[in-house]
């Protein structure tokens, strides 16, 4: 089910300039005076307003009936919601870390995902999880997963993942107006980065995918925290004369492609970029549907520039397990050499 169209919020208007945290609070903010049934609700959100401050302030405005400091325990966060949304309410949990939600997996992927079609459509899970994901802050494992793929295989969920401030700003609020439930992977690493919001614009559609810069070379297409690492690879290699084609795919469940093919068919080549494990991951799935789709199109297969498959390094390894600019741009290379 597609999410619906977006009124304006009228929390803030005109232009101004946010961090991505800041970005989501007044999304949710505009969420929550919108629609009195929208509840936040997680580990520390309340008093403390998140370890990351996402939910700073928002307590003290609209109270502790509908902020919601929760126990420790991921199972019983997405329990609860399971049975607020039942009841007509849209929560909204937050996970703390990435690799806190596994206790809560099983509510997720047993009961979250099916509910709707078990219940033939007569009940509706507007529910969205916010989860801290990808590493580059100095944390360790559980801190700095990317756990993303294993979501996005699930029928019946909707995964996504804002790259920069206004995307998220706009994709908070679309999330949580959406009927079905949405897996919200909020790059951490990207919290405290800016760009200019203007509250009153047009805002793209939830499950779509966008060129961020374009170029005629090869196409690079990411997600998430590894998008900005694009377009600074995509800047080094203007200076030698090659323009790269960055695509941000934010929507990673269900993928909207048409963009990708488009510039694949004009490039002929296509990079992926991710944090995560490139074992059966997002970018497997892109590449197969990009092979399928543009074979005759193609002049190089298509590579990869992802994490490894091991679990995640200790913090002063993690340099070496990230993909960074010098990675991108030497798998750029790679696909131009064929």
């Amino acid at each position: 089910m597609a999410a619906p169209a977006l009124e304006r919020p009228t929390t803030a208007s005109g232009t101004q300039t946010v961090t991505m945290a800041k970005a989501l609070n007044m999304g949710l903010r505009a969420s929550l005076e919108r629609d009195p049934k929208v509840l936040v609700m997680g580990e520390d959100v309340g008093k403390l307003g998140g370890v990351f401050r996402i939910t700073d302030g928002l307590q003290k405005d609209f109270g502790e009936h509908r902020v919601l400091d929760t126990p420790l325990a991921e199972s019983g966060i997405i329990g609860a919601a399971i049975g607020l949304a039942i009841r007509g309410y849209r929560p909204v949990c937050e996970i703390q870390f990435d690799g806190f939600i596994f206790p809560g997996f099983d509510q997720i992927v047993s009961q979250l995902a099916k509910l709707h079609y078990r219940s033939q459509g007569k009940l509706k899970m507007p529910i969205v999880i916010r989860v801290p994901f990808g590493g580059g802050i100095g944390a360790v494992e559980h801190h700095s997963e990317s756990p993303e793929s294993l979501f996005a295989h699930i029928a019946g969920l909707k995964v996504v993942s804002c790259s920069n401030p206004v995307d998220a700003y706009w994709m908070m609020q679309q999330a949580i107006d959406c009927d079905d439930p949405v897996l919200f992977f909020e790059p951490k690493r990207r919290y405290y980065e800016k760009a200019e919001l203007d509250t009153s614009a047009d805002a793209l559609p939830l499950l779509r995918s966008r060129v961020v810069r374009p170029g005629s070379v090869v196409t690079v297409a990411s997600y998430g925290p590894m998008v900005r690492t694009c377009l600074d690879a995509a800047s080094a290699a203007a200076e030698d004369g090659q323009e790269i084609e960055v695509v941000d795919l934010r929507s990673l469940s269900p993928l909207d492609l048409d963009p990708v093919f488009e510039s694949v068919r004009r490039t002929g080549r296509l990079v992926l970029v991710s944090e995560a494990a490139a074992e059966s991951s997002v970018t497997s799935e892109v590449a197969a549907r990009v092979q399928q789709e543009c074979f005759y199109s193609l002049e190089a297969p298509v590579l990869r520039a992802t994490g490894f498959d091991t679990p995640y390094p200790p913090s002063k390894l993690e340099e070496g397990f990230l993909p960074d600019l010098d990675r991108v741009l030497d798998v750029v290379d790679r696909s131009l050499a064929y």
